[in-house]
């Protein structure tokens, strides 16, 4: 079990995981947003990682060694998310857009961030070039904005989160407004 805390290139905040595993270009985390609470996983593109810190032999007691035995001692296991396919080599993890058509055919949506960490977006690929995305964006009531006016930088996208707390919660949100939808249009 190994945590540690990652400085992410233009992100003011650390953030802290329990690493899965890694290839050349990305690390595999269960999110820990606050203290000893797991919410979800994160992938971080290494590129944009400034630095990493895990616990230190040296020090009686760090922030990272205290959330390890933590974890230890309510068993928390390092298991990958259930249907991901990773490995050391990267073509077995894939490409950003890979990691993202991922996400959306597993849960419907992806959510990523890219060099503004207050900014999460939620939505589905509207369209795609080798360096540009757009996207069909999620809004936070469930409703969908297709083809957000906005391109994003496939290279600028620096973490792919799943699973969490919240991210569920948007899936929900908008399932029930895509079903209230679908039975408006039958009416």
């Amino acid at each position: 079990m190994k945590v540690e805390t990652f400085h992410i290139a233009a992100w003011g905040e650390p953030e802290t995981g329990l690493v899965i595993d890694e290839n050349d270009e990305w690390v595999l985390v269960k999110y820990i947003p606050v203290d000893y609470q797991i919410d979800g996983y994160k992938i971080y593109k290494k590129i944009f990682i400034e630095e990493r810190k895990h616990s230190s032999k040296e020090a009686a007691i760090d922030k990272e060694a205290a959330i390890e035995k933590v974890l230890q001692l309510k068993e928390v296991k390092a298991e990958y998310p259930e249907g991901f396919n990773f490995g050391s080599n990267i073509n077995l993890f894939g490409s950003t857009v890979h990691l993202l058509r991922w996400s959306e055919q597993k849960y419907g949506l992806f959510e990523f961030q890219d060099n503004n960490e207050a900014e999460v977006f939620y939505g589905k690929i509207s369209e795609v070039t080798d360096s540009l995305l757009r996207i069909d964006m999620v809004k936070s009531d469930g409703s969908v904005e297709k083809k957000y006016d906005y391109e994003f930088e496939v290279d600028e996208i620096r973490a792919i989160a799943f699973e969490s707390d919240y991210f569920l919660s948007m899936k929900l949100l908008w399932q029930d407004k895509m079903k209230n939808n679908s039975l408006q249009q039958n009416l």
